[in-house]
C-alpha cells in the first residue's frame, strides 16, 4: 500500500477530538478510501510518534500527522491541513492559514488545546 499524503494521529478518548476526526473522517470518505488520508487512534500505537520526540500526552494534547514526505505536522496546522482536503472547508484554511493569521490561529488553538487537555485529564479520560 502507498503511503498516505496525511496520516493524522488523534485521540478517541477525548470526546471532543473523536467527534471532529470522526465528522471530518465522513467528509473525506473518498480520500480515506482511496488512502490518501488516513487516521490513527495514538492509544492504538502509543509509540508511534517517539521517533520524532513526541510523547503519547503530546499527541493527545494537539493533532499530530505525517505528511507524504514523512515530516511532522503538529497542532493548528494539522487543521489547516485537514480544511484544504476538505471539501467546503478550504475557505477556512484561506482565512486562518494565510501569513498574517497563522500565528494567531496557532496562538488560539494551543490554548484551546492545552484546556481541553486539561480538561480530559481532569475527568479521568487516561
Amino acid at each position: 500500500m502507498a503511503t498516505p499524503d496525511l496520516t493524522i494521529y488523534y485521540n478517541t478518548r477525548c470526546p471532543v477530538c473523536d467527534a471532529g476526526i470522526d465528522w471530518l473522517r465522513n467528509k473525506l470518505l473518498a480520500l480515506v478510501r482511496a488512502g490518501t488520508v488516513e487516521f490513527r487512534d495514538i492509544n492504538e500505537q502509543p509509540d508511534a510518534l517517539a521517533h520524532f520526540g513526541a510523547s503519547l500526552d503530546d499527541i493527545r494534547r494537539r493533532l499530530h500527522a505525517t505528511d507524504e514526505a514523512g515530516r511532522l505536522i503538529v497542532g493548528a496546522d494539522v487543521a489547516i491541513a485537514l480544511w484544504r482536503l476538505t471539501p467546503g472547508e478550504g475557505w477556512l484554511a484561506t482565512l486562518l492559514g494565510n501569513r498574517v493569521a497563522l500565528p494567531f490561529t496557532r496562538f488560539f488553538y494551543d490554548r484551546f488545546a492545552d484546556q481541553l487537555f486539561a480538561w480530559n485529564k481532569w475527568s479521568g479520560r487516561w
